[in-house]
């Protein structure tokens, strides 16, 4: 009852007319910025920092939100539509989005998404007002082994479901780990495919792997099919979700927050794992199981739900812990400390204007994403009747445009170009690009807590398997890898039973 009369006095704090104000322009700024391949809501903040040194603390952190979680969105939208993810937690939304604007449904995925991101951003805030404190205290809990095998299973997950084969899958991982190993160790020092750079020194940024394996990949192929004879105009489609769309997508808006609130709150989580994981969910529950790969619609809005549930997750660990999950959470964090403010448990004692009146924003935010998104799904679809030389040459453009302006050095470009051949050959190879991404996003985080596991351990495996958390999640990895065999005794027991009852 205390939290809800704390968030009664934030809506008070957040309906003002000055912060509304301030609320929609994070929203439009956000959806805007991350629409551009390769600049996501984590550069949108860093580069606002400097615009928000005048503003009142409250007015300041309630845009960040909007831009956080209109960035979440506007990188969905460039996923579905030209399947160039703008953030790593929209690279899901390619898999089933793009396939459906290419079939003339791109308007309908956008809403899809536009519900899924309002339903989950809702229920994670009000997981976020109700559970902080008890999500705070399982996320402290949580060691080394656990994190460890949550990222195993999210490997294991997405390569099995994912392409024509497992072996192509477990393929496509190894090319990610690979690109993840670049850079110093962080523990020894020791260089690891640099080849003498120094410029390599600190790793290839994720942005320009996902910009590089997406968007040049994508383009690169699109150019080599085009040649061959012009491609045709596609239809945008009806805007909006029918009857049967809509009785296939609620259950996904709703599962997805299971799924992303929890992975959000916990330390080194954020949105890409339970991203994956809810589309694996998705999968294995689905009764279309033809149209994966061709556009179901429960592939984007359960994955874009528990992105948005993910984004309330995280800022759980952020005010109760002071511990960023997300690169954005990180900016937000630094943020903090530029006004003199430390979050943390006494956070909710000492500031509780702005920490309030920053939660309800969040849901201000979100009803101002649906209202503007909604209706503008169909616009941004018609970007698919742009001719294809012009629509990919604009791609590359801003690609290289998002690439240089991570570091700002030349050499980001050329990684960026030999990343590109590298997703163009997986295509022509038949290679699932996903797993790539996850292997570059999760690969260093999983040896850091690796590592850290067998530390703990004196170098005993049985350090990976020492609390009943990973054992689960290790017991649930083993059935993933022995479902096909499971699956084809189940049929062989069915069928023997069949042919023994004809012949009776």
């Amino acid at each position: 009852m205390e939290s809800l009369n704390s968030l009664l006095d934030g809506f008070g704090t957040a309906l003002t007319p000055l912060n509304l104000l301030w609320a929609a322009v994070g929203v439009l700024l956000g959806t805007a910025i991350g629409v551009l391949p390769g600049i996501g809501p984590a550069m949108a903040v860093a580069l606002l920092l400097p615009v928000t040194y005048g503003l009142d603390p409250t007015a300041a952190f309630i845009m960040f939100a909007g831009i956080y979680y209109g960035g979440m969105f506007g990188g969905s939208t460039t996923s579905i539509l030209l399947n160039t993810p703008g953030e790593t937690a929209a690279v899901v939304a390619a898999i089933e989005g793009h396939p459906m604007a290419r079939s003339g449904r791109g308007a309908q995925a956008l809403a899809a998404a536009a519900a899924g991101h309002f339903a989950g951003g809702m229920i994670g805030t009000i997981a976020l007002v109700a559970l902080a404190p008890t999500v705070a205290a399982l996320a402290v809990d949580i060691g080394a082994p656990d994190y460890f095998a949550i990222m195993v299973l999210a490997f294991i997950a997405v390569t099995s479901v994912l392409g024509s084969s497992r072996v192509r899958g477990f393929a496509s991982l190894l090319i990610g780990l690979t690109i993840g190993l670049v850079g110093l160790d962080a523990m020894t020092g020791q260089q690891r495919l640099t080849f003498g750079s120094l410029q390599l020194a600190d790793g290839i940024d994720v942005v320009i792997v996902a910009v590089g394996l997406f968007a040049i990949g994508e383009a690169l192929w699109v150019a080599a099919h085009l040649r061959r004879g012009g491609a045709k105009p596609i239809p945008v489609g009806r805007p909006w979700l029918g009857r049967a769309e809509l009785r296939r997508t609620w259950k996904p808006w709703l599962r997805g927050p299971l799924i992303g609130f929890p992975f959000g709150a916990i330390p080194a989580g954020g949105a890409e794992i339970p991203t994956f994981l809810s589309y694996v969910t998705e999968k294995r529950l689905s009764k279309h199981q033809d149209e994966w790969g061709k556009g179901a619609v429960e592939g984007v809005a359960g994955p874009e739900s528990a992105a948005s549930a993910s984004a309330a997750g995280t800022l759980v660990s952020l005010l109760t812990l002071g511990l960023p999950t997300t690169a954005v959470a990180a900016v937000m964090l630094a943020a903090f400390q530029q006004y003199g403010i430390q979050p943390g448990p006494l956070l909710f004692d000492h500031e509780p204007e702005l920490v309030w009146g920053l939660i309800a924003s969040l849901f201000v935010g979100m009803v101002l994403l649906l209202v503007l998104n909604l209706p503008l799904a169909p616009v941004w679809a018609k970007l698919l009747r742009i001719p294809r030389p012009y629509l990919y040459a604009g791609i590359l453009f801003f690609a290289a445009v998002g690439a240089y302006a991570v570091g700002g050095e030349a050499l980001d470009l050329v990684l960026l170009l030999i990343i590109g051949l590298v997703g163009l050959c997986m295509r022509r190879y038949g290679l699932p690009v996903l797993p790539a991404m996850i292997g570059v996003i999760l690969g260093p985080a999983a040896e850091q807590q690796l590592r850290r596991a067998l530390q703990l351990s004196d170098g005993s495996v049985t350090g990976l398997v020492n609390t009943p958390f990973s054992v689960t999640v290790y017991a649930v990895i083993a059935l993933i890898l022995a479902w096909p065999w499971l699956k084809r005794l189940l049929v062989r027991g069915r069928t023997a039973d069949r042919s023994g009852t004809t012949a009776d």
